[in-house]
């Protein structure tokens, strides 16, 4: 259901079960989680990948609602460090996150090119939105590269406390553009 995929510097996986003891030992991060969504328990339990993965995670790919990779350097197959994921819900279709001394290298940009293409050409959606917090400006450069807008700015609660955020969208029509076959 969720293929394997790869970039030129990473490995996008298929999120395992398998995955939770790397997953339980990276995510717990205050960097990592701060701008996530405030249904992410903080501070994070000894056992919070492992319910992630078997209460969420999977049963929302087994039932086709998510695709979710965990993130590999080709140069180190076994250690995950980090995730991206799409999703069937409405104006929030990526998420991703990724640990912070991989950060600032521009994996994350590759990984979300990669997935962006499946999300246009595999799934064929007629658009890809997300939303973020406005203070996240790491992840806002990802979108404005991408050639993604804001369209709308609401509050939304995070783990770091209610903030200000944007939603971003690109369509299909303007991805094809940037990326002609």
């Amino acid at each position: 259901m969720v293929p394997y995929l790869e970039t030129q510097r990473l490995l996008l996986r298929p999120l395992n079960l398998s995955d939770a003891p790397q997953i339980q030992a990276t995510f717990p991060r205050w960097e990592i989680v701060r701008y996530l969504v405030a249904t992410v328990p903080w501070p994070y339990p000894a056992d919070g990948a492992q319910k992630f993965l078997s209460g969420v995670a999977l049963p929302a790919i087994e039932e086709q609602r998510a695709w979710i990779w965990s993130l590999r350097l080709k140069a180190a197959p076994d250690t995950l460090i980090g995730i991206i994921g799409l999703y069937d819900q409405k104006d929030n279709h990526r998420g991703f996150w990724l640990a912070p001394e991989y950060q600032y290298q521009g994996l994350m940009a590759e990984a979300c090119e990669c997935v962006n293409t499946y999300w246009f050409r595999e799934l064929n959606r007629p658009v890809l939105r997300v939303e973020k917090a406005e203070l996240n400006t790491r992840s806002a450069v990802i979108s404005e590269a991408q050639h993604m807008r804001k369209i709308k700015s609401f509050n939304r609660n995070y783990v770091c406390g209610t903030l200000e955020t944007a939603l971003w969208e690109l369509t299909r029509e303007e991805w094809l553009f940037y990326h002609p076959q």
